[in-house]
C-alpha cells in the first residue's frame, strides 16, 4: 500500500511540473511572437502615405497601418501603445522602407509627419515663390499668387497700405505639409518674417525699410556691399533724383504681365507705378522678398556720398564700382561694357 502511495505522489508531481512547463513554453512563445510582431521589420520600399485624422483612436490608427501594410498586426500595435503609454499625433506619415512596429510607433508618437522641403532664395518675388511651390507639388501657382494678394491682413499692422505680401514672405527653407493651403503657406512665411524683424529690431517705418531692402537685394549679391548700395539710394532720394533701378522697372512689368525676360529701352519709358526712371521717390512697395542682410542694410545704410554704381565686371553677381558724379559713372559704365564685350557679351 505504501509503495502505491509513493508511486501516486510521484505521478501527481510530474503532472504539475509538466503543466507549469507548458505554461512557461506558452508564455515564452507568446513573448517571442509579440517581439517578432513588434521588432521585426515589415513593409516594402514602395512609398505609402498614411493620414492620421485628428481625434483618431489608437485602434483606428493601428487598423489604418495594418490595412496600408505598414505593420503586421494592429493588435500588437495596440499592446505596444499601452505599454509605451505615449500619445499618437495626427498628420500625414510617409513610409518608404521596411520598419518595425516600434519604429512606426515612435515616429507617430513624436509627430514625425511627412513634409516637403522648398527653399525660397533671397530676392524671390511672389511670382518666383509661386513657381517654386508648384514645382515642389505644393499647389497651383495661381493659388499662391491669389493668397499673396488677398491675405494682406497678415501684415496690416506693419504695412497698412500693402497691396500684397510682397516683401514679407521671408526667404528660407520651409518644410511644409503636402496638404498645406496657399493661405497657410503664406502665413508661415509672414510668421518667419516677423521673427526675423523682431530679431533685427525692425519696428518703425517697416514699409519703407522693406521696400528699400528689396531693391538692395535685387541690385547686389555681395553681402559687404549691401550697406553701400543702400546708401546710394538714400543719397539719391535726399537729392531729389530718380532711383533709376532696373529691378523695380522689371517688377512693374511682371505685375502687368509684360516682362519679356530681358529689359528693353522701351520698357524704361513704360509708365508703370514701379518705373523709377519716370517717377521720383520710392516705388509703391517692395519689389521682392529681402533677406536679413539686406534688411539690416536698409535699416543702417553706410554713410557715403555715392550717387551711382555699376557692375565692376561681366559677372552681374560680382562687385560694383561706386561713383560720386555722373562723369565717374560714365567711365565705370564704359569699363563694364568692355568687360562684357571681352566676356563674349554684347
Amino acid at each position: 500500500m505504501a509503495g502505491r502511495k509513493r508511486y501516486s505522489r510521484k505521478k501527481k508531481g510530474s503532472g504539475a511540473a509538466g503543466f507549469l512547463l507548458a505554461i512557461f513554453l506558452l508564455v515564452l512563445g507568446a513573448a517571442g511572437l509579440f517581439a517578432w510582431l513588434v521588432l521585426a521589420p515589415f513593409g516594402s520600399s514602395t512609398e505609402t502615405i498614411v493620414d492620421v485624422i485628428p481625434g483618431s483612436s489608437t485602434t483606428r490608427i493601428a487598423q489604418q497601418l495594418q490595412t496600408a501594410a505598414v505593420i503586421r498586426s494592429h493588435y500588437a500595435f495596440d499592446v505596444l501603445r499601452l505599454w509605451k503609454r505615449g500619445i499618437l499625433r495626427a498628420g500625414e506619415y510617409r513610409f518608404d522602407h521596411a520598419a518595425s512596429a516600434e519604429e512606426v510607433y515612435a515616429r507617430i508618437a513624436r509627430g514625425d509627419v511627412y513634409t516637403k522641403a522648398v527653399t525660397i532664395p533671397e530676392g524671390s518675388t511672389i511670382f518666383d515663390i509661386a513657381t517654386r511651390l508648384e514645382q515642389a507639388g505644393l499647389g497651383a501657382r495661381q493659388g499662391f499668387l491669389d493668397a499673396a494678394r488677398n491675405q494682406t491682413a497678415l501684415v496690416s499692422d506693419m504695412d497698412s497700405g500693402a497691396k500684397s505680401l510682397e516683401g514679407y514672405l521671408f526667404p528660407d527653407t520651409y518644410h511644409l505639409s503636402p496638404k498645406a493651403t496657399p493661405d497657410q503657406i503664406a502665413a508661415a512665411m509672414v510668421h518667419r518674417f516677423r521673427a526675423e524683424a523682431a530679431q533685427l529690431g525692425l519696428t518703425q517705418n517697416v514699409h519703407d525699410v522693406v521696400t528699400l531692402a528689396s531693391i538692395v537685394e535685387r541690385e547686389t549679391a555681395v553681402d559687404d556691399e549691401r550697406p553701400t548700395v543702400a546708401s546710394v539710394f538714400v543719397n539719391r532720394l535726399a537729392a531729389g533724383m530718380p532711383l533709376m533701378t532696373d529691378p523695380s522697372v522689371i517688377y512693374g512689368l511682371q505685375l502687368e504681365g509684360k516682362w519679356r525676360g530681358t529689359i528693353y529701352q522701351s520698357d524704361l519709358t513704360r509708365p508703370t507705378a514701379y518705373n523709377t526712371y519716370l517717377h521720383r521717390g520710392m516705388p509703391p512697395g517692395p519689389i521682392a522678398n529681402p533677406g536679413a542682410k539686406s534688411l539690416h542694410a536698409a535699416m543702417d545704410p553706410a554713410t557715403t556720398d555715392y550717387l551711382y554704381f555699376v557692375a565692376a565686371g561681366a559677372n552681374p553677381q560680382g562687385h560694383s564700382v561706386f561713383s560720386r558724379s555722373l562723369e565717374e559713372q560714365n567711365k565705370a559704365v564704359e569699363g563694364y561694357r568692355r568687360a562684357v564685350k571681352q566676356g563674349g557679351g554684347r
